[in-house]
């Protein structure tokens, strides 16, 4: 079995960039995520370009972005309560064999005549669904793996392999579709979820972590009858709803994972739905084909990484809630002055920097929620947040509303100016973003306690 992997606060002063990936798990944990993370993207562009294809609707379009991010509003917060009660490993086994399986499926049908425009939202539907379910799964385990002091730059290698996705993603499908069809595509995408089913089955945990729970929280989640629950199904509806209101009520209590909430919330809602309507600028208003829309959509990934490199380089920053704010304000002003480029070479400058920002933002939004939050409810805090990042189905028809109302880059002018006032606002009324962001007492790491090496899971 792995062993929990600890490291002190002197040593992540001199954290190298890839000081995580000394974890054998977490490596495997990372590039079944990162294959995963690719499928996804590349599945959503493919699926944009073919319902512009047939339809020649942005509202039809943004649907696509809808149905995508629908399961996180719905099933995120349940995605939480599921990482603190079930078996981690097999959660993410599963949920990425459901998104194979309904690829392969599509796959089947773009070769038959019997393809539809709808049934893309049936695919992204169940790999949204898949991903709002696993998600905190995945952040939690991290910090298993990695402990406080290194999960900063565990989450930013996190990020990298996200922001990666983000980039290659979009780039293989576009090209993809320019070389083959969408089909050939989608071929592509089933390979690489095959890629990322094997991974996690080669995944190890350690036994309590395996259960859905960390070490800490091990002695708080017994029973009444002192009877372990961990792995166990869970005892009925009644109890779920139970667990899901107290993680509201922690989190309404803890100001700094709170405004952390609104903040994800307002960029799933004003920013991320962009994406949908980028294909439609670049042939509409920029006048390229998929491939150089590929390229486009792939800029906010070449930026991602960047930033996320940097974070995993320089991850001991003093003030978290700044860095996750001015990522957020940065990213949104870039998408202002997107909105008003008629220019390929502009547009594309102005996603990269975007990336930047995306990347401050995607990393400490992690990484204050689980330092701040204590051992017990790490998991239900990561499930509000995946509930805030389910604000983006709402995101996605607004846009698409206000894009068929007036155009698609009119729509994402005027949610960037929203965004950028929002988000201020909460930074000027929150302090506890503006402080430095301490980990909770309940499982840092005592001066006494013994540190292991992360090495010894080579």
């Amino acid at each position: 079995m792995a062993t929990t992997s600890r490291i002190t606060p002197r040593a992540v002063r001199k954290l190298p960039t890839f000081h995580a990936f000394q974890n054998r798990s977490y490596r495997r944990l990372w590039l079944g995520g990162a294959f995963s993370q690719v499928s996804r993207m590349m599945s959503m562009t493919l699926l944009i370009w073919f319902v512009l294809e047939q339809t020649d609707s942005p509202f039809l379009v943004a649907l696509v972005g809808f149905f995508a991010s629908a399961p996180t509003l719905l099933l995120g917060a349940f995605g939480g309560l599921l990482a603190d009660r079930v078996d981690r490993r097999r959660l993410l086994i599963t949920t990425t064999s459901v998104s194979l399986t309904i690829t392969v499926a599509m796959t089947i049908v773009l070769n038959t005549d019997l393809a539809r425009f709808w049934q893309a939202y049936v695919v992204v539907f169940a790999s949204g669904a898949g991903w709002s379910l696993n998600m905190p799964s995945r952040r939690a385990t991290i910090h298993d793996l990695l402990g406080d002091s290194a999960v900063t730059n565990g989450i930013a290698l996190e990020s990298v392999g996200m922001s990666s996705s983000i980039m290659i993603g979009p780039a293989l499908a576009g090209g993809l579709i320019m070389l083959v069809d969408v089909s050939g595509g989608f071929l592509v995408v089933s390979v690489f979820y095959m890629v990322a089913v094997a991974l996690l089955f080669s995944l190890r945990l350690k036994e309590d972590t395996v259960a859905g729970l960390t070490p800490g929280a091990a002695q708080r989640s017994d029973g009444p009858d002192g009877e372990k629950r961990a792995g166990k199904p869970l005892a009925g509806i009644r109890e779920v709803f139970v667990n899901l209101a107290q993680g509201f009520r922690y989190v309404r209590g803890q100001n700094a994972i709170l405004a952390t909430v609104l903040v994800t919330a307002l960029m799933n809602l004003l920013m991320f739905p962009y994406q949908q309507m980028a294909p439609v600028i670049a042939r509409d208003t920029l006048g390229v084909g998929p491939g150089l829309m590929g390229v486009l959509l792939a800029a906010h990934g070449v930026g991602s990484m960047v930033g996320a490199f940097t974070i995993a380089s320089f991850s001991n920053f003093r003030y978290l809630g700044r860095v996750y704010v001015g990522g957020t304000m940065l990213s949104m002003a870039c998408l202002l002055v997107f909105s008003f480029s008629r220019h390929y070479g502009l547009s594309l400058a102005m996603l990269v920097v975007l990336g930047l920002g995306a990347a401050a933002f995607g990393t400490m939004q992690a990484t204050i929620v689980i330092l701040v939050a204590r051992t017990e409810m790490r998991g239900r805090a990561l499930g509000i947040i995946s509930l805030a990042i389910g604000m983006g189905p709402l995101g996605s028809l607004m846009m698409g509303g206000i894009a068929t109302a007036t155009s698609p880059t009119s729509a994402i002018g005027l949610t960037s100016v929203v965004g950028l006032v929002l988000v201020g606002a909460v930074f000027v009324l929150m302090p506890a973003l503006r402080g430095r962001i301490l980990p909770d007492e309940s499982h840092t790491i005592k001066p006494e306690e013994p540190v292991t090496s992360m090495a010894s899971d080579k």
